[in-house]
């Protein structure tokens, strides 16, 4: 049976290749009437090649250009089983989580009191945090967008 499958496959690869060179033959005699055919045109030799980069209006800065990313963590934030509380006011919720350029994260409570928090760094940011959704030119802006 083996050997009959293996014969009926060779066959039919060949009335395909039959099939294909009658189609070649086909289109090389006869062009098909609804697409003329169209000259390519030449590749002039001064034709500049367009970078494959966005235009700057469109291209986001870098991490290097930026002085750090935040969000808002609204929930307690629970760090190695217990609750982080502001070490000014006592509030435990309701934080601006800041990731700075040198990998340190920290800590901003509604009431404007920042503490460096050493437990956290920038890959914890990186896995909590979601996409970058705005960039403001000062830390106000970024806190007002933010609502604080």
């Amino acid at each position: 049976m083996f050997f009959r499958r293996a014969s009926e496959d060779r066959a039919f690869r060949e009335a395909q290749r039959a099939g294909y060179e009658l189609l070649l033959q086909l289109q090389a005699t006869h062009p098909w009437p609804d697409f003329p055919e169209q000259a390519v045109p030449a590749p002039a030799a001064e034709e500049a090649v367009a970078p494959d980069l966005l235009p700057p209006d469109l291209r986001v800065p870098s991490r290097q250009e930026v002085a750090g990313l935040m969000m808002r963590w609204q929930q307690p934030l629970v760090i190695d089983g217990e609750v982080r509380t502001c070490p000014g006011c006592g509030a435990y919720r309701d934080w601006i989580v800041f990731c700075m350029r040198d990998d340190f994260v920290w800590l901003r409570c509604r009431a404007g009191h920042e503490t460096k928090e050493p437990r956290l760094d920038a890959a914890w940011y990186n896995r909590i945090s979601g996409p970058v959704d705005r960039f403001h030119p000062t830390l106000e802006e970024g806190l007002r967008h933010l609502g604080h």
